[in-house]
């Protein structure tokens, strides 16, 4: 199947080794994702497949290095839309614990029918905006992410609450500027590393970012 083929080749090209368990995983996902999209918004309509899987599928897979073989993660994903990138790496990634936090009611829908048909134990989904999901998770979680969210200067200090101390923030970025502008932050938080990527179809860059807070 040519979706197949485009997952594997591309996750190939990412440094990220799928075996067949999880690429079937994300291509049901994937089909999902298609029928869901014509009658609820989740992705911009008329996308072509190739385009899906590298623009979502992919491009959440680029986190993928930073999460495999770690132990007792407990990673918030803010904003996760359709699931990018935590619900893609929650299927792939069993052992990490992750909690996807999305206000809109349809999406939330769409996320745990997802994490149902995929039988998915190591995701909890909450529906629920970030301002009230902080009162009741003070240093809850050791990563935060978010690809909702473009500016680090209005990401960083929502989540701060939700972070245990020493905890680290995942930027998900297309250019250096959107990392260069934590160094102009408050010592609170501290980009400690970056690693690039070039999109393996369209040729786009990525950049993921890590800052220590607190």
């Amino acid at each position: 199947m040519e979706s197949e083929k485009l997952l594997k080749k591309g996750a190939s090209r990412l440094g990220v080794a799928l075996d067949q368990q999880q690429v079937e995983a994300l291509l049901l996902y994937f089909g999902e994702l298609k029928k869901w999209n014509r009658r609820i918004n989740l992705i911009a309509r008329d996308t072509k497949d190739e385009q899906i899987l590298e623009n979502h599928f992919l491009d959440s897979l680029t986190l993928y290095p930073l999460l495999v073989n770690k132990e007792r993660i407990r990673l918030l994903d803010v904003g996760t839309g359709a699931g990018f990138p935590g619900l893609v790496l929650a299927a792939v990634l069993p052992k990490v614990s992750f909690t996807l936090l999305e206000p809109r009611l349809k999406r939330v829908s769409f996320l745990r029918h997802i994490a149902r048909i995929l039988q998915l134990t190591n995701v909890e989904i909450v529906a629920d905006r970030i301002e009230a999901f902080a009162h009741e998770h003070i240093d809850h979680f050791n990563l935060v992410t978010s690809r909702a969210v473009a500016s680090p200067v209005s990401f960083l200090p929502m989540v701060y609450p939700f972070l245990e101390q020493g905890a680290t923030a995942v930027i998900m970025a297309a250019k250096e500027e959107r990392l260069l502008e934590v160094e102009n932050m408050d010592r609170s938080c501290r980009l400690i590393s970056t690693q690039r990527f070039v999109l393996p179809y369209s040729g786009a860059d990525r950049i993921v970012g890590l800052v220590r807070l607190h």
